[in-house]
């Protein structure tokens, strides 16, 4: 055998060695504890045949702690790039059979190489993190690991799509790499994610509490909001993935993919001219209304499990993707709050910062009042909203359907704020507030000289009665011009899809500065 063919069959030899990772006894822990490896799970999320792959011979620096002995090619990542559905996509995959994945310097390098890689080419970063943490026998190289990673984060917000999928766990500094991407998948059981674990939790606070409760996929998709999804298998989690980037584009200065629309554009839904209920204080179903006007009955939501008075999620609209922002009725009567401006306001500015047209579903009765929202800050965080939809400069189609009462109104994509086209119910009412509050305030001094009952119940109905007139329905708003038309609820799919390729060349830029400074 000649030296050329030897040397040939090294490399073989030693790319088959890199592709066991930390070896067979460790896949086969991976796979009793219900988890694939790192290589598998690129496996299932790019297309086939399509995955190029970087750094498969890096090994770790550290010769302190008996690590000078512990040499794996790769060192606990597989990183490099392919295709989801034929577009470029770059992806990193902790490996924990490999020191448990945790990070290194050399492994932290593999990481911002694809993530730098991935801001040059204009392709989203896809990170799959099942890791122990911080390697501590690096010390501070391990934490300017980290901070390498974070610095690139910051810098590819909102001109590549970062998406993160936690399938294992990911605790201490690992935890801040996902916050600052777009979107968190978690799986359930398995994968969680917190700053301190159980056991110092004890030990400071005097807290039990197992890792599940702590930081699981359950509690941080309807407590805490870190998370975006939850999903039962990794397999539902990837292919999660696979339809969050089919709604959006490769990078900033693109638009997202166009979709073949099989819907008809003209399709009436007569349902929906029966949905608001002759009682204005009764619920009704706001998804039934999403699924009846976007193309087949079909969207992806985001958060669903948190801050579930407001609906945050991607669906088309004749093939072109779109966020769509609606209140729910269905639970707390729609109203907003801390938990459901902040969860508007990140999915509005995502959609804008990637280009992605915004339609405003509208029936709010207004802030939710009280001490303990006011004490955790609900003016600074309805703010938040209020600036996002401000400084979007995306198409943005609002449609209201029942109230629109005071603040709320305006928050939730007025005219007045930059909305394009705003389009009513005749169901719609706008005012500052709701009838029987209006009606105290109005005639405070009437109410306050009655002394029969009877007498005053049937003022006070009267004076209702005269309010609802003038505001419930949408004839007054639209007399200034701040609705652009009342519209036949069975004819919003039309009128939505028509006012979006009217917007499809809007031009509308915010004044030069070095960033906003938004209330945080």
């Amino acid at each position: 055998m000649s030296e050329i063919q030897n040397k040939i069959n090294k490399l073989i030899e030693n790319r088959e060695l890199a592709r066991l990772g930390g070896g067979e006894k460790a896949i086969e822990k991976q796979h009793e504890k219900g988890k694939y490896t790192a290589r598998e799970r690129i496996a299932m999320l790019l297309d086939e045949g399509s995955f190029e792959e970087f750094d498969m011979f890096v090994t770790h620096r550290c010769y302190d702690f008996g690590m000078e002995k512990k040499h794996t090619f790769g060192d606990g990542v597989v990183t490099g790039y392919g295709t989801i559905a034929g577009r470029l996509v770059y992806v990193f995959a902790q490996d924990f059979t490999v020191t448990a994945g945790s990070l290194s310097l050399a492994l932290a390098d593999k990481i911002c190489k694809v993530m730098d890689m991935a801001m040059r080419n204009g392709a989203p970063c896809i990170g799959l993190n099942d890791s122990g943490g911080a390697r501590i026998q690096e010390g501070v190289n391990a934490l300017a690991g980290y901070a390498n990673i974070f610095q690139r984060n910051v810098m590819s917000s909102g001109v590549i799509p970062q998406i993160s999928a936690i399938f294992g766990p990911c605790a201490g500094g690992a935890v801040y790499s996902p916050a600052l991407t777009d979107f968190i998948i978690m799986k359930k059981q398995t994968s969680n994610m917190f700053l301190t674990g159980p056991k110092v939790v004890k030990t400071v606070t005097g807290e039990d509490v197992t890792q599940e409760q702590l930081g699981g996929a359950t509690m941080h998709t309807t407590k805490s909001g870190v998370a975006h999804f939850a999903v039962d298998t990794e397999e539902e989690g990837i292919e999660l993935i696979k339809k969050l980037i089919s709604y959006i584009p490769q990078n900033n200065m693109e638009d997202a993919p166009l979709a073949t629309c099989t819907d008809s554009i003209a399709r009436l839904e007569d349902s929906l001219n029966e949905i608001i209920p002759d009682n204005p204080n009764q619920a009704y179903d706001m998804y039934e209304v999403i699924k009846a006007i976007v193309d087949n009955g079909e969207y992806l939501e985001s958060q669903a499990g948190y801050a579930k008075n407001i609906i945050t999620c991607f669906a088309r609209f004749n093939g072109q993707s779109v966020g769509i922002i609606a209140n729910q009725p269905k639970f707390m009567a729609g109203v907003l709050d801390i938990n459901a401006s902040r969860k508007a306001a990140r999915f509005v500015r995502f959609c804008d910062a990637f280009n992605i047209p915004i339609v405003t579903l509208v029936d709010v009765p207004g802030f939710l009042p009280g001490t303990t929202q006011e004490y955790g800050g609900v003016i600074t965080h309805g703010a938040k909203l209020l600036f996002a939809y401000c400084e979007a400069t995306v198409p943005k189609v609002t449609v209201t359907l029942r109230k629109a009462y005071g603040g709320a109104y305006i928050v939730m994509s007025s005219k007045h704020i930059r909305g394009d086209i705003n389009y009513a119910w005749p169901t719609a009412e706008i005012a500052v507030m709701g009838a029987s509050g209006a009606v105290e305030v109005l005639h405070a001094k009437a109410l306050a000289a009655f002394t029969d009952a009877e007498e005053k119940a049937k003022f006070v109905a009267e004076k209702e009665q005269e309010y609802k007139d003038l505001f419930s329905n949408p004839y007054n708003a639209a007399r200034y011009g701040y609705i652009d038309d009342i519209i036949e609820p069975r004819n919003t799919r039309f009128r939505i899809i028509r006012a979006l390729q009217s917007l499809a060349t809007k031009r509308l830029q915010n004044p030069a500065r070095k960033h906003s400074n938004i209330p945080l």
